[in-house]
């Protein structure tokens, strides 16, 4: 499943890194700990936050994330937008909670598992 896919299905606003929205999504991580994201998120996730300041940019750049989703209706700082920009980091904003996008995301992820391994 590709980016583009989880932005039609839980209706994320795009804010930076258009450009690649074909990227593969391998899965998800949620936190708004730093270091935590730093330890714990693999490559490919996408990453689910409400931290805004520009560090966000450089953690999913340095994990080779697919993207970050804010949540709640938060807004990026407009060094946060610049540096994506910069990075090519796809930026997405939700009005839904960190609890919901995680829950529609791992539904939507272990959906497309289940249909791979049954058209096998």
């Amino acid at each position: 499943m590709d980016i583009e896919a989880v932005i039609g299905s839980l209706n994320l606003e795009v804010l930076s890194g258009k450009e690649r929205l074909k990227t593969e999504v391998r899965g998800g991580y949620t936190g708004d700990l730093l270091s935590d994201v730093m330890a714990n998120s693999k490559e490919g996730d996408l990453w689910i936050t409400r931290q805004t300041h520009p560090n966000i940019v450089a953690v999913a750049s340095l994990k080779e994330h697919a993207g970050i989703i804010l949540v709640a209706g938060s807004e990026p700082a407009g060094e946060t937008l610049e540096r994506a920009a910069n990075e090519n980091i796809p930026i997405m904003v939700s009005e839904l909670s960190g609890f919901e996008v995680t829950g529609r995301l791992y539904n939507l992820i272990t959906k497309k598992e289940s249909e791979t391994v049954s058209q096998r």
